[in-house]
């Protein structure tokens, strides 16, 4: 029998104000994919601005949540929100296997 897949949302932009709804047309998109899915939503967060991934509120949250074992997947919307930097989406990868996360979106499936 096939693990639930515990997943998080997560939306992200880079300016540093929602002024267009982005994050809200995120949310839907991902939690509507998640709903045709295999996926449990447990929760979500969010970030606006460019800051490093590692120092936004919303992912940190993720990954407290991710090492008490409580989500298993990370949905995005692309690996934008992620990371434009190769080297730096590899740090993620390796990440996620250290947390035995996998990252999925709708336009790409399974990321890492």
């Amino acid at each position: 029998m096939e693990k639930i897949k515990q997943a998080w949302i997560y939306c992200a932009i880079d300016a540093p104000e929602d002024t267009h709804g982005r994050l809200k047309e995120q949310f839907k998109r991902l939690y509507d994919y998640a709903e045709q899915g295999e996926f449990e939503t447990i929760g979500s967060s969010s970030d606006c601005g460019s800051r490093p991934l590692m120092d936004r509120p919303g992912f940190r949250h993720f990954i407290e949540v991710a090492k008490k074992g409580r989500a298993n997947v990370m949905l995005v919307i692309n690996r934008n929100p992620l990371s434009y930097s190769s080297m730096q989406l590899a740090q993620i990868q390796a990440m996620a296997e250290s947390l035995n996360v996998e990252i999925w979106s709708p336009q790409e499936g399974r990321i890492f």
